[in-house]
């Protein structure tokens, strides 16, 4: 699996999410530009000394990104409102679970020519406006293990 992070601004999800990819062994795409340094204390903090188990990979801009995609890629964008609950997807090893800005999400034109693989995670609150960044891709990417067999170890 992979996750992508575009543009993200708050260090610590960034963090938490390297966090979650190294404990998962998913490959985690970062795209420029960042609200935030990649030396960052908040960032290094919150990712503990997991970095350095992350497959990771730093990108210029989205075009960037997608010129290097493998063909036949398959993306899911992860954003309120999309016509789609996230565990209606079928997710496939190989797959994107692509995330946006913290403050303003991922550009609707990009939304918008991606429907068919537009997702969304249901909220119980109408007034809550969104959930944290790294619980989101918590969510997804554990259900989308989920349906390719994955088994954790025990306790």
């Amino acid at each position: 699996m992979h996750i992508v992070l575009v543009e993200p601004e708050i260090p610590p999800n960034t963090g938490n999410v390297a966090r979650l990819c190294a404990a998962t062994k998913t490959t985690l795409h970062l795209i420029e530009p960042f609200g935030f340094k990649l030396d960052d204390a908040q960032l290094k903090r919150a990712g503990m000394d997991y970095w350095r188990h992350v497959e990771w990979h730093r990108w210029p801009h989205w075009a960037a990104f997608v010129a290097k995609l493998p063909v036949g890629a398959r993306l899911w964008f992860i954003e309120s409102d999309g016509p789609t609950r996230y565990d209606g997807a079928r997710f496939a090893a190989a797959d994107y679970l692509v995330f946006g800005r913290e403050t303003a999400g991922l550009p609707r034109s990009l939304l918008e020519s991606n429907r068919e693989r537009w997702l969304h995670i249901p909220m119980l609150n109408p007034s809550s406006r969104s959930l944290n960044l790294s619980n989101c891709v918590a969510v997804v990417l554990f259900e989308a293990l989920r349906q390719q067999g994955f088994v954790g170890e025990s306790p």
